[in-house]
């Protein structure tokens, strides 16, 4: 993986702010310009989705699946446009909003889902008229590379460059007093220190920096009804997720049933190398965050928790570890309260409803949560009491490109997702001219 120097990085972002006066210049090439991206993305979808499985860990149907993603971001942002409206105050002056793009962008991706989360940053800030500088992860630059290639030949010279290498690469990239708007997806530390990177020149910034999700289980849920989808909800991508289930609250008298529905399908699901065809779930995408998961577990475990499935990592070489489903939990531990982002999920009982909630919302994340019964109307008036940006009934962490994706609290700040996405690449220009000239 090369390394960008800091004078080779000086240098993308200048090519980023010259590509970027011809860009913004033309919405309708841009339209057309980004549905070739989408194109060429699906035409390299063979060579795109392999790589990304043997590089990120994820079995080879979710590689797809993410590749037809990033597709899909690009058209959908290729059809949107911002609308220029007038202001009408009463006074006799023409006032319209018309949007600007902010210049070019500095996108800096995590590992979990780098194509699909590239892709969720550059695709509405090119949709804007603004240029992209992408940084990937170190863990994972090598679809993301190839994803960069693909697109360099059918995108203007500049528009969109990659850049990999380790840090302080990315905190270059955000303080760079080139780049006018950092949008991060990562740690909250990390998201913290990018912030105040980017504050040096006053760049807007957009972060997203996890959640702890919480899903509680309602006294009338169908336990077996809903465990597949709430496992999955848990698991998937080996529970290396930004908004899956981190935690499960269950009534009292359910909790047994419900942790033995959970454990029984942790205990039986294949997990192995993406590529073959059996596996359901891979590995941990890198030796650190398999430390963390390991930690947090063994903690749990001395604290007197339980594992009735996993508990430990797996024999042989490579970073997998056994799904895990932990009960009997201290509520403080910390693979309750932080963010394991690893397959581990801890099911905690309770007793009165207010219990969950307040549980629920008891820690600093805010990103996500679900309510899971069979009155829909008493899990929605449970689900209003949940502090988080994104609330679902009877599933979980399913996403319309449409719709705005963003956090509270420790979860993030900006909006990401649909038109909400694209203006947040913009700002307002407001002219003012006289009601007579306006005619």
């Amino acid at each position: 993986m090369p390394d960008q120097r800091p004078e080779e990085l000086d240098a993308v972002v200048d090519r980023a702010h010259r590509a970027w006066t011809g860009w913004r210049a033309d919405p309708a090439a841009r339209t057309t310009a980004l549905l070739a991206a989408a194109d060429a993305v699906e035409a390299a979808g063979d060579d795109l989705a392999p790589l990304l499985t043997r590089e990120q860990g994820k079995p080879l149907a979710e590689s797809r699946a993410e590749v037809a993603r990033t597709a899909a971001r690009l058209r959908y942002f290729a059809g949107l446009t911002p609308t220029t409206t007038r202001i009408d105050d009463g006074r006799p002056v023409h006032s319209e909003i018309r949007w600007r793009p902010l210049g070019p962008v500095a996108a800096i991706v995590p590992w979990n889902f780098p194509l699909q989360l590239a892709a969720a940053k550059f695709a509405p800030a090119l949709a804007a008229g603004n240029t992209v500088v992408l940084k990937p992860s170190p863990c994972t630059p090598l679809a993301t590379r190839l994803l960069g290639a693909v697109l360099a030949g059918v995108l203007p010279e500049g528009v969109l460059t990659v850049v990999t290498g380790r840090e302080p690469l990315g905190a270059r990239l955000a303080a760079h007093p080139g780049i006018r708007h950092v949008t991060f997806t990562g740690s909250v530390p990390t998201g913290r220190a990018v912030a105040g990177a980017a504050a040096a020149s006053l760049a807007r910034v957009t972060l997203e920096l996890g959640g702890n999700d919480a899903a509680i289980l309602m006294d009338d849920v169908d336990v077996e009804r809903i465990a597949d989808r709430l496992f999955w909800a848990a698991f998937r991508n080996c529970g290396q997720v930004c908004m899956a289930v981190k935690r499960v609250y269950a009534p009292a008298r359910l909790h047994a049933g419900v942790v033995e529905a959970l454990a029984q399908r942790a205990r039986s699901v294949v997990v192995g190398h993406g590529l073959d065809q059996d596996t359901r779930i891979g590995p941990v995408n890198n030796a650190p965050q398999l430390a963390r998961v390991e930690e947090l577990t063994r903690r749990a475990l001395a604290a007197g928790a339980r594992a009735p499935a996993g508990g430990r990592r797996l024999d042989g070489p490579g970073h997998f570890f056994a799904p895990t489903v932990l009960t009997d939990v201290p509520p403080g531990e910390p693979v309750v309260t932080g963010e394991q982002f690893g397959p581990v999920l801890p099911v905690l009982p309770y007793r009165h409803l207010d219990e969950a909630v307040d549980a629920a919302n008891g820690t600093g994340f805010g990103l996500g949560g679900s309510v899971w019964g069979t009155d829909p109307d008493r899990a929605a008036a449970t689900a209003d009491r949940l502090s988080c940006g994104t609330v679902w009934i009877n599933h979980h962490a399913e996403l319309s490109l449409a719709q705005p994706f963003a956090g509270t609290g420790d979860s993030g700040v900006g909006v990401a997702g649909g038109p909400w996405g694209l203006y947040g690449n913009l700002r307002p220009f407001v002219v003012h001219r006289p009601e007579e000239d306006g005619r």
